[in-house]
């Protein structure tokens, strides 16, 4: 396809940020775009499955200790995130059991959202459900007078992938420096890179798991050396 007729597709606005990285090579910058999708998808697959692992073991550990349908019974009157500091939470569970057809536990655990498994390591949420869930990282670093490997931390490396998470959702850029149009795969690195972490915090074998799916490094290489 010839440049002109890409960007007119992509717009001029989307594509001034890759042909400037490229010193004005409209040919490299149409790959760079392309390599970019490349590892949006990759970056993507990788997030997913942390996702799926993250909730279906914070659900056991919920399971263990709350009940069976711990998540129902808490948006409930008198349920732990029947409160005004959960008042949230409680919505979106209630929400997303109003979506689905026919109720089951494992349904509406499949239904909540990154955002909201999260949550439940935000102070209240965290609080109320009975400070279960660092249960989830039982391999994660002693907590050191400088650096406290707490509830709060997993909440806020949590918020780091939520983010990327979205950006890529809207099409966003992660091939570049942050705000500056010079390729550099770090930003991606970094997020990839902690997803692992994560992983090795919840003694998941991460390279198993991926077997087959994970081609992201690869594709970093192969934009850095564009």
């Amino acid at each position: 396809m010839r440049y002109c007729d890409f960007e007119s597709i992509m717009t001029v606005a989307r594509m001034n940020r890759y042909l400037l990285a490229c010193g004005g090579n409209t040919r490299k910058a149409m790959t760079l775009y392309r390599k970019n999708l490349q590892l949006t998808q990759e970056l993507f697959t990788v997030i997913s499955c942390f996702e799926v692992a993250l909730r279906n073991t914070i659900d056991r550990q919920a399971v263990a200790v709350l009940g069976a349908d711990w998540l129902r019974d808490s948006a409930q009157p008198g349920g732990v995130f029947d409160t005004a500091t959960c008042r949230l939470t409680r919505d979106n569970i209630n929400e997303a059991i109003s979506k689905l057809h026919i109720y089951s536990h494992h349904k509406l655990v499949a239904e909540l959202g990154f955002g909201f498994w999260r949550y439940m390591f935000a102070q209240y949420q965290f609080r109320n459900s009975g400070r279960i869930f660092l249960r989830v990282f039982p391999a994660k670093p002693a907590s050191t007078p400088v650096l406290h490997y707490n509830n709060t931390y997993i909440f806020n490396q949590l918020a780091q992938l939520n983010n990327i998470r979205n950006r890529m959702a809207h099409h966003e850029p992660i091939c570049f420096l942050p705000q500056q149009p010079v390729i550099n795969t770090a930003y991606a690195r970094q997020h990839y890179n902690l997803i692992m972490q994560l992983f090795q915090w919840m003694q998941i074998d991460e390279a198993a798991l991926l077997y087959g799916l994970d081609h992201f490094n690869v594709i970093c290489s192969e934009i850095d050396n564009l």
